[in-house]
Formats: structure tokens, sequence, C-alpha cells
């Protein structure tokens, strides 16, 4: 299992470097919002601070299931770059004035 936001930090991580990788290319794709599905098992700590985690379940599995643990989360992520009202660009035809 993985911590939700070791999963969104990777996403970022690749996004990150789609956009890298695009540079200098003639064909861009604006990117839009990102849908993400994911099981996750609730986690609670007991302790003074009362930490809740959310562990992503990974695909596959060894065929065990503990059903009662489980939920299906699914959220939108709106990507924006800092200091820009743009939408990210990691691939798509060339804009007017980019060059």
């Amino acid at each position: 299992m993985v911590e939700l936001a070791s999963m969104i930090r990777e996403l970022r991580r690749e996004l990150n470097a789609a956009m890298e990788e695009a540079e200098g290319e003639r064909l861009r794709f604006e990117l839009g919002p990102v849908e993400i599905e994911a099981t996750v098992t609730v986690d609670t700590e007991k302790s003074r601070q009362g930490k809740v985690r959310f562990w992503v379940v990974e695909a596959g599995g060894d065929g065990k299931s503990t059903r009662s643990d489980l939920q299906k989360i699914t959220f939108t992520l709106r990507p924006r770059l800092v200091g820009s009202s743009g939408t990210p660009l990691i691939s798509g035809g060339e804009l007017p004035g980019e060059r």
C-alpha cells in the first residue's frame, strides 16, 4: 500500500516530467482536469493528535479482500502553474506568439 499523499506527489512529478519532455516539441496537449479513482483503506492512529491516513490499495493484490475496511474515492484535480492563470501545456499545437 502507498499513502494517498505519496500517490498525488508522484502524479505531480510525472506531469512535471511530461511538461519538461514536451519543451521544443511541435505538438503539445493542454492539461485538463485529472480524475483519480482509488481504492483506499483508512488507518486511524490513536494518539493525542488523532491522525487519519488514507492508504491506496495496490491493484491486483493477492486475492484477499477485507471489504469492510476498503473505501472507493474519486476526486478531480485541476492543475495550475504557479504564477499563471492559464492551463499548463504538456504537449499541443503551437500557440500564436509562442516563438
